[in-house]
């Protein structure tokens, strides 16, 4: 990030309210992103149970590691997103090495694809639910509806040249996604690591 990065006044408020250890501040923060990180673990791990475990630990870490989040070098929300995410593929890879350990199917080749698969959808969600409204629904006409640009444009109610521009855009910045560390992009939500 360039230096002149300013963090949002929220997040570095949230992240000073935790390291004096303000209980209320753990209840915002969870209010604000428990959906957020559920939703990222469930796709990760893939099952309800395990996801409610992956939120209670980022959680916990939060509240007992405040200091491990730098509001000058990315949001919170984006912050706590890697950490579900490595959270989330460390359980996955636990649960997936004791399953081959007691004889269970496949090899550790196939856990490890199953979880960078993971890991990138979960990557990708993140990226769709964060990138702006006007990329989202140019993506949303064209995938889910089968719109082509001119038709997308139409229902936006925009040209034809900038209904490719938010598509042509929207696309590029789910292909990073499948990037470990994507320019601009976070660390560790498309990587298994």
């Amino acid at each position: 990030m360039p230096k002149t990065h300013v963090p949002p006044r929220w997040d570095r408020k949230m992240q000073q309210r935790l390291a004096r250890g303000e209980a209320a501040a753990l209840g915002e923060l969870y209010d604000r992103f428990a959906s957020l990180v559920h939703g990222l673990a469930h796709l990760v791990v893939g099952d309800e149970r395990a996801a409610d475990g992956v939120t209670r630990d980022v959680f916990a870490h939060v509240w007992e590691h405040p200091e491990s989040y730098d509001p000058r070098q990315e949001p919170l929300r984006t912050w706590l997103a890697t950490l579900t995410n490595r959270l989330a593929v460390q359980r996955l890879r636990s649960a997936g090495t004791a399953a081959l350990a007691r004889g269970g199917p496949g090899t550790a080749e196939d856990l490890e694809r199953k979880v960078r698969h993971a890991s990138v959808a979960a990557r990708a969600d993140y990226i769709v639910q964060s990138m702006p409204a006007p990329l989202r629904a140019a993506l949303e006409l064209a995938y889910f509806q089968r719109r082509d640009y001119r038709q997308t444009a139409a229902d936006l109610g925009v040209t034809d040249d900038e209904a490719r521009r938010r598509l042509r855009l929207g696309l590029q910045l789910l292909a990073t996604a499948h990037d470990t560390e994507a320019p601009g992009g976070s660390p560790g939500i498309g990587g298994a690591a």
